[in-house]
């Protein structure tokens, strides 16, 4: 095997025994938008991720897009597939075919200058409580997405990322920062029972602060009952089995006169 190809694949088996690919993997799904590494291999990803970056581009894309590499940055491998083309005994046509893999050299877009990139230029508005996330220690970063993924929250990186200027998403998140400072340690994907309490709180959240909380109601619902079914719950068993959670994430994300208040609108839900 090439020994740059088995450095590369060295470090993603390396994350698999620490346990952190299935992690890694859940931020991967979020996929950023018009970018080299869209069209990336999950294992180009992983490698990209090991390296603390979520835009990694060759020394010429980088020239593209206005930014230079900084003098002095070191560059990461990624695997690049060879093909050969080939002549199907069949069809008698070209064909291409696998016939192994290279390496190419990227640079991490915190190692690069100049130009302001697209995604760098989304803006999010002022929701309330985000005074609560900095306090906290956790950084809001707006990133692009798509229609089905809208935000995260990183643990490792203290992270919470948004693709959109909706409030909902925000507590969302806000309440998986919550959950995560009472029970320990969230589980590093996406737990049923700990997706239900983010929504659920994010949805009561939305009430106490003075959203408009029914607009996203429908939404919430269809995203707390396809959670039970995973776990083999009807949507209302699912709830008043983390209700207790629930309440224990409000009540650290709140003061208790608006927990009182929030207790009064959960009931209204």
């Amino acid at each position: 095997m090439n020994p740059k190809v088995k450095d590369v694949l060295t470090k993603v088996l390396t994350e698999f025994a620490a346990g952190t690919v299935p992690e890694k993997i859940a931020y991967i799904m979020f996929p950023f938008v018009n970018i080299p590494s869209s069209s990336w291999s999950l294992c180009n990803h992983l490698v990209m991720f090991i390296h603390d970056t979520e835009d990694a581009r060759g020394f010429r894309q980088w020239n593209e897009v206005g930014r230079m590499v900084k003098k002095g940055s070191t560059s990461f491998k990624i695997l690049v597939p060879c093909f050969r083309k080939e002549k199907d005994e069949q069809t008698d046509e070209d064909i291409q075919r696998l016939s192994g893999f290279t390496t190419a050299n990227v640079f991490r877009v915190e190692d690069t200058e100049g130009e302001t990139l697209a995604y760098e230029r989304l803006q999010l508005p002022s929701h309330p409580l985000m005074d609560k996330a900095h306090e906290w220690g956790i950084e809001i970063k707006a990133v692009p997405g798509n229609t089905d993924h809208f935000g995260y929250y990183s643990p490792d990186k203290k992270l919470i990322a948004l693709a959109t200027p909706e409030e909902s998403t925000f507590y969302h998140e806000l309440c998986h920062v919550a959950h995560e400072k009472i029970i320990g340690k969230l589980k590093r994907k996406q737990d049923p029972l700990q997706e239900i309490v983010a929504e659920l709180s994010a949805h009561v959240l939305c009430r106490i602060v003075g959203k408009d909380g029914s607009k996203f109601f429908g939404n919430s619902y269809r995203y707390i009952e396809g959670y039970a079914k995973e776990i083999q719950m009807s949507p209302h068993s699912a709830v008043l089995h983390i209700v207790s959670d629930v309440e224990k994430v409000l009540g650290l994300i709140l003061d208790t006169n608006h927990l009182r208040n929030g207790r009064v609108n959960h009931e209204r839900i």
